[in-house]
């Protein structure tokens, strides 16, 4: 581990776990000991709690003395039941200049944080993701599943290339924001992303709240850098066949979604250049395995042409929906709870810049 340059500004970051059951449990406990245990430490770390009454008085039982030296704060969601209202909740409590998104149930690499602290040295920079690993409840990666659709269980896919690349937008659940972004664009929209107990793997969130970020700010970089490493569990009804149709189908809803907000020329600007390019040569890839003797590589190849159906399927009805006026979302200024401009804000010259200019599909 390369040590970190002592005379370089370290910026504050609050980091926000979303959570909303009990039955993940030791997951949100080992999510909060890996940014516990960050080489750059944490100002903050936010629970916020999904409108689960008992989870929440459990969570400050189990952090009450860390919340006392204010290390730790859990908070209910002040929104509407949901990923996205309860990622706002974070926001508008974050002390920091950065807030960073973990999953409840990932753990961090202990050099997560200092990784994304590193990129923002370039005042443009707005927003860093990382890279997400999936760990496969069954211990390894089921044979028919293609790397290039781990995007359907919330990890980095076979596709993107290799270093601190520019990109369109981040993954939310390894991901991190100048809270100055907010100001600016407002928060995650509520009425794209997943609503747990709804039945639908939805997502696209993170998607839509960079487009609108960088058409507000139009020289804003946003970064992945995959030295930012994440581990993120994969339950075992999520290395089934069914849940790739299912979940394919389902972004498919949502980015019809991020299109009516923000348009189709960008909303699926990204996602062109990953069916043309990426998916056929994984569908080329599998077959190639098949006729040497993988049974596996036609699954995979199957598995691909699956996907690509159901989320064009549900693209298809997505559109219909929003056309009909069934769908409404909302993007909305924070609510801050912390006054804006209290603590450490962003600032610096805009003339760096950053290290890879290269574009990248997420």
């Amino acid at each position: 581990m390369n040590a970190p340059n002592p005379r370089r500004h370290h910026r504050p970051f609050s980091v926000v776990i979303c959570v909303y059951t009990e039955e993940r449990w030791d997951a949100i406990r080992a999510a909060v000991e890996s940014v516990a245990r960050q080489s750059l430490p944490a100002l903050e770390i936010l629970l916020v709690v999904d409108h689960n009454a008992a989870l929440l008085a459990r969570l400050r039982r189990e952090y009450r003395r860390l919340t006392a030296r204010g290390e730790v704060r859990v908070l209910a969601n002040a929104g509407p039941r949901g990923l996205s209202a309860g990622r706002n909740t974070g926001i508008a409590a974050a002390r920091g200049e950065l807030v960073a998104f973990l999953d409840d149930d990932a753990v961090a690499e202990p050099d997560w944080l200092r990784y994304f602290d590193e990129a923002y040295e370039d005042p443009r920079v707005l927003a860093v993701g990382g890279r997400t690993v999936p760990a496969w409840s069954s211990g390894h990666r089921p044979g028919w599943f293609p790397e290039e659709f781990d995007w359907v269980v919330g990890c980095t896919y076979r596709g993107l290339p290799a270093g601190r690349v520019r990109v369109r937008n981040v993954l939310g659940g390894n991901a991190s924001f100048r809270r100055s972004a907010f100001v600016t664009a407002g928060g995650f929209a509520t009425g794209i992303g997943r609503r747990e107990g709804d039945g639908r793997p939805l997502g696209c969130e993170e998607t839509e709240l960079c487009i609108r970020l960088t058409a507000a700010v139009p020289d804003a970089v946003l970064l992945i850098d995959d030295r930012a490493v994440i581990h993120h569990a994969v339950s075992a009804d999520r290395e089934r066949f069914r849940y790739l149709r299912a979940r394919s189908y389902a972004e498919g809803l949502s980015k019809a979604l991020v299109a009516r907000s923000v348009g189709a020329a960008k909303g699926l600007e990204s996602e062109r250049r990953y069916t043309t390019r990426v998916l056929p040569a994984g569908i080329a890839r599998g077959v190639r395995d098949a006729l040497r003797g993988s049974a596996d590589g036609l699954g995979r190849a199957g598995a691909i042409v699956t996907g690509v159906m159901a989320a064009a399927a549900g693209y298809a009805v997505g559109r219909f929906r929003t056309r009909g006026g069934g769908v409404t979302f909302s993007s909305g200024p924070i609510e801050w709870s912390v006054p804006e401009g209290a603590g450490p804000r962003g600032g610096g010259s805009r003339d760096e810049s950053s290290r890879n200019g290269r574009e990248a599909v997420v």
